[in-house]
């Protein structure tokens, strides 16, 4: 069965999908340049004007938004309409400097919760569902959006928010939630608990899971849906271009259909800029087509991924997008070697551990070291210490296959590394207290 919550636009032919973007396109170039002092700067810096976009292929004209331009343009710089249109901000969970702050008009609420309405459609859900939202509220759009997604479909919405696992797992069983939307490492952690607790994945009513906010592999997939007795299905966004719901996952798994009636997604070289041709691996970049108060053109996501318009069985047109396979801002260089967590991760699933882990990077004596803490399983108490450290050993060597380089693994007891109810905190970069660029 095809679920679609806007069938006209998310089965268009993709010719009139491409119409209908060079269109949306033309009129947001204008719109940015004429209320947008920041980006109307950057064009005139590269010497373009709005009348030499005339087509799709222009946009390589264009010159490219970074999270630094839009820090660098707090608060208001890159807002395009009167701040008495707007009716919300959104923010970033940030890190350093400053945050990043999105501006909505209503449209542009009305447009986001749309995309997360076909998301929960996507997977099965409908006005019967009782989806249980458990991504953080507040600034987050993990919250906002889904529950804005899940009013749109006609869902009874359980409106969580992240923490407070006991009191999750109670609704969840007393009301019965058949859809449970929160990031992967966290439905992990409720899987985990709810095995604690005495439950078996039989004992819940849920369905479907829609995670994203952080990266995870297929490997972790089926973890949690072995754990939880679901289908887990990923979704995508970010904040600076409105949340969750730019892409998202159907019932196939087989890739994230991006939203395209609504989001211009192009792979460049992350080194060079070059736009890639459909089916090469690089970088993603955003342009949305249609947004009022905070319309970002080019928007460098510096996630790594794969575009492809091959068929889907379900019948959506739109392009999709691999799950991310890393950060080209996050990705750590050990030893001369580019490292990503996913890989780590996906070692550890294989050789049958929780993805409960810790990576520790540090450099001593002029050479970067690779220490990775992995929690035991509760039987794996019983061993010796002989075993324990063969245990290590193998791991370490199969950590060793994926990468190229060898870490130091340590196998640590048991809840023994911090649980998370947002984004894992996986990687501690101790090179960056010497001031080394990553």
């Amino acid at each position: 069965m095809n679920n679609y919550y806007q069938p006209q636009a998310e089965t268009m032919p993709v010719e009139d999908i491409k119409k209908l973007q060079q269109e949306k396109l033309l009129k947001q170039v204008k719109y940015v340049y004429d209320n947008v002092k920041y980006y109307r700067d950057l064009m005139d810096k590269k010497g373009v004007k709005p009348e030499d976009i005339k087509t799709l292929d222009d946009i390589s004209k264009l010159p490219f938004l970074s999270k630094d331009d839009l820090r660098e343009a707090y608060p208001y710089g890159m807002l395009a309409t009167d701040l008495e249109n707007c009716v919300r901000i959104q923010s970033t969970s940030g890190t350093t400097g400053k945050r990043v702050v999105a501006f909505y008009t209503q449209n542009d609420i009305d447009m986001w919760e749309e995309c997360c309405a076909r998301a929960i459609v996507a997977v099965g859900g409908d006005k019967s569902d009782v989806c249980q939202v458990c991504y953080g509220y507040g600034l987050f759009t993990g919250g906002p959006g889904l529950n804005g997604g899940s009013h749109k479909v006609g869902c009874l919405t359980l409106p969580m928010s992240s923490g407070n696992t006991d009191r999750q797992i109670q609704f969840m069983m007393d009301l019965n939630a058949t859809i449970l939307c929160c990031t992967p490492s966290y439905a992990a952690y409720i899987g985990e608990t709810l095995k604690e607790k005495g439950y078996k994945p039989e004992d819940n009513k849920l369905k479907a899971g829609i995670f994203g906010a952080e990266p995870w592999t297929e490997e972790m997939r089926r973890d949690i849906e072995k754990s939880l007795g679901i289908k887990a299905y990923d979704i995508y966004g970010l904040t600076e271009t409105s949340g969750p719901g730019v892409a998202f996952e159907c019932q196939e798994q087989t890739g994230m259909h991006i939203n395209e009636d609504h989001f211009y997604a192009e792979i460049i070289d992350p080194d060079t800029g070059e736009v890639l041709p459909l089916g090469s691996k690089g970088e993603l970049v955003f342009t949305a087509l249609d947004k009022e108060a905070f319309p970002l053109i080019r928007y460098r996501t510096r996630d790594i991924c794969i575009l492809t318009r091959e068929k889907c069985s379900c019948g959506r047109t739109f392009v999709k997008m691999t799950k991310p396979m890393g950060r080209s801002d996050d990705m750590m260089i050990i030893r001369g070697v580019n490292v990503f967590p996913s890989q780590i991760e996906a070692v550890l699933l294989n050789e049958g551990y929780a993805p409960n882990y810790q990576i520790e990077v540090d450099r001593v004596n002029n050479s970067d070291t690779l220490d990775v803490y992995v929690e035991m399983t509760e039987e794996s108490f019983s061993d010796t210490v002989k075993e324990i450290t063969k245990k290590e050993k193998k791991l370490a060597a199969a950590i060793k296959t994926m990468l190229g380089i060898s870490p130091a693994v340590h196998l640590v007891p048991a809840k023994s590394i911090a649980r998370s109810e947002g984004k894992a905190v996986r990687v501690i970069d101790k090179r960056k207290r010497l001031g080394i660029n990553i």
